[in-house]
């Protein structure tokens, strides 16, 4: 509601899915993607969990450990990240 009231142009999404029941999250999807569809707009989606993305097609996925993207993609990468988590690149980070 407040990002359609406020129409920024553009949204940081911190965790939007956080304890959403499955029709809640319907909704929350549906008004972002009526904002994004505007064509001027541009949302920073930052999730943990795919389940969003189920109703969002991202344009880009990036990885962040400790600040800094270690890796950028498309949604294949929040694929391969829900299949086989973090440790690869939290790994690598610290190295």
């Amino acid at each position: 509601m407040q990002l359609e009231l406020l129409n920024p142009k553009f949204a940081v999404l911190d965790e939007t899915d956080s304890g959403l029941d499955i029709d809640a999250l319907r909704i929350v999807s549906e008004g972002v993607n009526r904002y994004a569809s505007q064509g001027d707009r541009g949302v920073l989606l930052i999730t943990h969990y795919t389940r969003i993305l189920r109703y969002i097609n991202p344009d880009f996925v990036h990885v962040f450990v400790d600040g800094h993207i270690v890796e950028e993609g498309g949604r294949e990468l929040a694929d391969e990240l829900e299949a086989n988590g973090y440790e690869k690149y939290t790994k690598v980070a610290t190295s």
